[in-house]
């Protein structure tokens, strides 16, 4: 499944990249799998990943937890708890 990745703050700067169209290995179903793959596909994303808690997540332009399934997805975007004032 082909699937489009967009990375925000330093998810980004870790990633190198702003975004990635990627197809997904069979055993990734839900979002909690995708960033676990992510994780372990190489350095960059070892790094970008190294506290998966700390990570929020948009699946098709809403909020999404980590067991969201990926089936049918266009878009997952990946950042960093967001604050403000």
């Amino acid at each position: 499944m082909a699937l489009n990745i967009a990375y925000f703050s330093w998810v980004r700067e870790r990633m190198g990249v702003a975004d990635e169209m990627v197809d997904l290995p069979a055993d990734v179903g839900d979002l909690g799998a995708l960033i676990a793959w992510l994780a372990v596909r190489d350095e960059r994303g070892a790094l970008a990943f190294a506290e998966p808690h700390r990570i929020r997540a948009a699946i098709d332009g809403n909020m999404s937890g980590r067991g969201a399934p990926l089936a049918g997805v266009r878009e997952v975007a990946l950042f960093p708890p967001v604050t403000g004032g």
